[in-house]
């Protein structure tokens, strides 16, 4: 059962910073897609950035130049968190789609219902 486990969430204020983890187990070749999704109280889910498997990124134009997404061969995915605001509160999901051209991985920031797996999440709450 391919399942992603996230860690490094937590509470910081206006300004700071955080860096999320994210481990998959239960796979053992290189997964195409990867990428974090959030949930704020009261509003939709929504994509927060997407990489590929060659490195490529994408990101949703309310994290950019501030959020980067990151991975390594071993099917880890991380998000460094800069410049938090308190509109960045909510629970972080790590998601991924185990095949995945890299067209379509980009185009998952804005369609989370495409991404296979999801864990369980981490939360983050950014205080002004």
């Amino acid at each position: 059962q391919v399942q992603p486990v996230e860690s490094g969430g937590g509470s910081v204020q206006a300004g700071g910073s955080l860096r999320l983890s994210c481990g998959v187990s239960g796979y053992s070749y290189n997964i195409d897609c990867m990428g974090w999704f959030r949930h704020a109280p009261g509003k939709e889910r929504e994509g927060v950035a997407v990489i590929d498997r060659l490195g490529g990124t994408t990101y949703a134009a309310s994290v950019k130049d501030r959020f980067t997404i990151s991975k390594d061969n071993a099917n880890h995915v991380y998000l460094q968190m800069n410049s938090l605001k308190p509109a960045d509160t909510g629970m972080y999901y790590c998601a991924v789609e185990i095949s995945a051209s890299v067209d379509w991985c980009s185009r998952l920031v804005g369609y989370a219902d495409g991404m296979d797996y999801w864990g369980k999440g981490t939360p983050v709450t950014v205080s002004s």
